[in-house]
This record gives structure tokens, C-alpha cells and sequence, in this order.
């Protein structure tokens, strides 16, 4: 049915949680997976309050720090479809729009599934925060398959 998996991850352990289950989805269904991460470009930060200038971050420290980042992120995806057997590869990219750069990775690399996580935020949260798996669903052009992480009680 499905025999290339895309799975987003921002290193959160929701994110993870759900990597987690695209992998053994991907097993259960004897299909590949494509780890993604997806970064905002420097350019992205300076309009955040300053950031940048405030923190004299440079555009270089800031892409070496991205690629650090996003080595660990896919590091552990990589590692979860190593121990169940799961055919896999990395990809980093940046993008202005994080779901943008999904959907895009997406079709560049083949996939026809997209396995996302959901944090099941409602009501305010929701329309305050926005939701990168509402606007993958709505610009994706191959399946979406949506999972809805459990977040810890405290």
C-alpha cells in the first residue's frame, strides 16, 4: 500500500512519540521511511523580536547550530527504525513555513504517505498557535495520516 514514509519531527518528545509510531507503522506495512526536520532560515529570526541582533547571533552560528540540531533530531528517528528493521534516511531542509517544507520534502523524495503528529489542541490555543499538521493536511498532495500524541498528565 504505502511504501514511502514521511516523518516530520521537531525533536519534542510528542514529535518523538509519534516518530516512534510512523516507525513501526512503516514496519507493519513493509515500507521505507524519509526522517525529516525542517529549520527556518536566519533570516526568519531577525524579525522575531530582535532576536538576532539582540543575541549577536550570525547568520553562520546560526546555521551551524540548525545542522546540529537537526542531526540529533533525525539521529533518534534514525536509531527507533535501525532497532525495528525499518529502512530509513534523513533529511533537513529550511523553510520559511514549516508545513511548506513537509509537503515539499515530501514530494521530492517520493513519499506517498505523511505521518504526522497531532497535539489535539482546541479552541484558542489552537487559533493562537496555529497547527503545522492543519496546514500539511491542507496543502499535501499524498496522504496524510495524522497521529494524535498523548500528552503527560503532571
Amino acid at each position: 500500500m504505502f511504501k514511502k514514509i514521511l516523518i516530520p519531527t521537531d525533536g519534542s518528545p510528542l514529535s518523538a512519540q509519534a516518530a516512534n509510531a510512523g516507525v513501526c507503522f512503516a514496519r507493519s506495512v513493509g515500507a521505507e521511511i524519509v526522517a525529516l526536520h525542517v529549520t527556518q532560515p536566519f533570516a526568519a529570526t531577525i524579525g522575531f523580536d530582535g532576536m538576532a541582533a539582540a543575541y549577536a547571533i550570525t547568520d553562520e552560528d546560526y546555521e551551524k547550530a540548525s545542522a546540529e540540531q537537526s542531526k540529533r533530531y533525525l539521529k533518534q528517528v534514525l536509531d527507533r527504525a535501525e532497532t525495528a528493521g525499518v529502512k530509513a534516511t534523513a533529511r533537513a531542509v529550511s523553510n520559511f513555513n514549516v508545513a511548506d517544507g513537509i509537503v515539499q520534502a515530501a514530494q521530492e523524495n517520493g513519499c506517498d504517505l505523511i505521518f504526522i503528529g497531532s497535539h489535539g489542541r482546541s479552541g484558542l490555543s489552537r487559533l493562537l498557535l496555529g497547527s503545522v499538521t492543519a496546514k500539511v493536511l491542507s496543502l499535501a498532495h499524498v496522504a496524510v495520516l495524522v497521529y494524535r500524541v498523548k500528552e503527560e498528565k503532571a
